[in-house]
């Protein structure tokens, strides 16, 4: 059979819950709720109306903006150092630390909830940016360096000892050259970190009572008297996968690089 057929079915089954949300996002419940529907019957706008014009969801949204670009930026510049001593210098127990980083990644949020929860306490951090962002470090900082490491390590050495021979400073030799050389690795530690720290709940909703909740967070503390509002949380699950699409967009081609080389 064609590979063509089976990548097709692949993608129809990837689409279906995509394409269910944003069918539900333009239904009111009364549709949503008495019978199935393969498009809209009674096709609204309110649900959108709802999400755009509420405060409660925009400052949601906004928080989840805000989080996961400090997220991003703390990460990047952490692990870019990093990963050049991981890829350049052979020290004692570089392997043993360069597991241990891994090992970061592997365990489970829950296991760091209440040791967050009372280190932020002390240090009254409790519902802010900062709680989210320093928190997911913790998970993303060990990916970072992973996938960093994986493409500074592509580079050969050779490169570094000619810049400096040709009277390039070490910042200099960064910025003028290695980094550039490495930013399709960049491209995509940014974007997997931005996405990470988007769609986490857990920690999020540990660290946050309601002035700095992010979308994830709001999303769960919808219910109302009358129930969920399903076509309202159909439509901010579509508005909340816009800035993915946004990022992938205008990083593609750095990303379809990133992606093709590297660990990823």
């Amino acid at each position: 059979m064609n590979k063509n057929y089976y990548l097709i079915l692949f993608l129809v089954f990837i689409l279906i819950p995509i394409y269910w949300m944003v069918n539900m996002s333009f239904k009111p419940n009364s549709e949503i709720l008495s019978r199935l529907t393969l498009y809209p019957h009674e096709f609204t706008l309110a649900n959108y109306e709802e999400i755009l014009t509420s405060e409660f969801w925009r400052a949601g949204y906004i928080n989840s903006i805000i989080m996961a670009s400090m997220n991003v930026v703390f990460v990047t510049i952490a692990a870019l150092p990093a990963a050049y001593a991981f890829s350049r210098w052979d020290f004692r127990g570089d392997k043993h630390l360069f597991f241990w980083f891994l090992t970061n990644r592997m365990a489970p949020p829950a296991a760091f909830m209440v040791p967050f929860f009372i280190l932020y306490s002390n240090l009254n951090l409790i519902d802010t940016y900062w709680a989210v962002a320093l928190a997911h470090c913790l998970f993303n900082l060990p990916l970072a360096i992973w996938i960093l490491e994986g493409f500074m390590s592509g580079i050969p050495k050779e490169i570094d000892e000619m810049a400096f021979i040709d009277g390039h400073s070490f910042t200099s030799f960064c910025w003028n050259i290695f980094l550039p050389l490495i930013k399709p690795g960049i491209a995509v530690t940014a974007f997997l970190t931005f996405m990470f720290s988007w769609v986490e709940l857990l920690l999020a909703r540990t660290l946050t009572n309601e002035a700095a909740q992010p979308i994830t967070v709001t999303l769960t503390r919808s219910l109302g008297a009358g129930g969920w509002d399903w076509g309202v949380l159909a439509a901010a699950g579509v508005i909340a996968m816009i800035p993915g699409a946004i990022i992938v967009y205008l990083v593609r081609d750095l990303l379809a690089t990133g992606f093709s080389m590297g660990r990823v």
